[in-house]
């Protein structure tokens, strides 16, 4: 199943809206700076997955919603098929699927990762902890300052606060990552 990453600022825009959610509370909510939000709500800026955990859950409603407009189903198991994830291509060289988008009330967010060697370096920080495991390729994954080469079979556990970034090495990678919320 593809989705079209344009079209989740919509739906967000559109539940805030609904709820009478300013745009100034939402981001205040969501500990993001006004402008940052704007840019997330526009189109202008990515909007990270934990980030999206954050605004599903202001708004009352679910990651699944805000990226497929439907909810998701399942509440004791869920099945995703080869090649059957929610697809999202955030920009040129990083595109994901999430592997449990149809069930109900999760608490982590699997996704299989494809990176090539377009996608932009710069690093991140989003909420909670995260696990990577190289499925094919070799990548390189920078916490902090620190750079870790993996290739297949290698896995990472960090804190996601912390700056991080994940690149591909000589090609692609494909890359299962885990992340982890923290309740706040």
């Amino acid at each position: 199943m593809n989705e079209d990453p344009a079209q989740i600022p919509g739906r967000i825009r559109e539940l805030r809206e609904i709820m009478e959610i300013s745009a100034m509370d939402m981001a205040a909510d969501i500990k993001v700076p006004l402008e940052t939000y704007v840019k997330y709500e526009s189109g202008e800026a990515d909007i990270p997955i934990s980030v999206l955990y954050h605004i599903a859950g202001r708004l009352g409603s679910n990651v699944t919603v805000l990226m497929t407009g439907e909810d998701p189903r399942m509440e004791s198991a869920a099945v995703c098929r080869r090649g059957k994830g929610v697809m999202v291509e955030r920009f040129p060289g990083y595109e994901y699927s999430s592997l449990a988008y149809n069930f109900k009330g999760r608490t982590m967010e699997p996704l299989l990762v494809l990176l090539d060697s377009s996608r932009p370096t710069g690093q991140i920080s989003h909420f909670g902890q995260e696990f990577n495991f190289v499925v094919e390729g070799k990548m390189k994954v920078t916490v902090d300052r620190t750079e870790y080469i993996l290739v297949a079979g290698d896995s990472i556990y960090f804190d996601a606060t912390l700056p991080h970034n994940q690149s591909a090495v000589g090609g692609s990678a494909l890359f299962i990552a885990v992340i982890q919320e923290e309740k706040q």
